[in-house]
């Protein structure tokens, strides 16, 4: 029986999930399966892709052969890595005690770098954000400025009326005391 570690979709139409799954190569991607070993959301900015590394790694060192965007998330996550190393082990050219020391310092780089990623999204975004508000405070405030103009020019259109009829009246009372 060939056995593969693939993606069995999940969630709705245009906004898919997928489990990582251990599954027969015979049976149908949404059917059947062995194991699931994790799911994938390539929604979220960074994917999300969560797994238990330690039966993923078991399967591999079984025989299981991972799909290529599964391979790619092995790769990612280190456990491709980790199936090197130990199949150096298990041939004599290293020991598994340097295995796991050179396993765990690309683990912490590569987390380091994740992380890093997922703070620079985040920066970005705060600093668009930002940007954007500023934005709308200079349209808001030119609008603000335009409205009070407009005012002030019909509030200087209507003193010159309101005053002329009061001019007027004062000559008329002018020359009525002449008379």
């Amino acid at each position: 029986m060939a056995v593969k570690i693939r993606l069995a979709r999940r969630g709705r139409k245009k906004a898919a999930m997928y489990d990582i799954v251990v599954a027969d190569s015979r049976s149908p991607r949404d059917g059947r399966f062995i194991e699931k070993i994790g799911t994938y959301n390539p929604l979220t900015n960074p994917a999300s892709i969560n797994f238990d590394a330690d039966k993923a790694f078991d399967w591999l060192m079984k025989g299981a052969q991972p799909t290529d965007t599964v391979r790619a998330m092995l790769s990612y996550r280190g456990v491709l890595f980790r199936k090197h190393l130990q199949l150096g082990v298990i041939k004599g050219a290293i020991t598994q005690d340097v295995a796991d020391q050179r396993y765990t310092t690309w683990l912490d780089e590569k987390n380091a770098k994740i992380e890093g990623k997922r703070t620079d999204v985040g920066a970005a975004k705060d600093e668009a954000r930002k940007q954007q508000l500023a934005a709308e405070t200079k349209v808001r405030e030119a609008r603000a400025e335009a409205l009070r103009q407009k005012q002030a020019a019909a509030a200087a259109a209507n003193a010159p009326a309101a005053e002329a009829p009061e001019a007027a009246e004062a000559p008329a009372e002018s020359t009525e005391e002449n008379a």
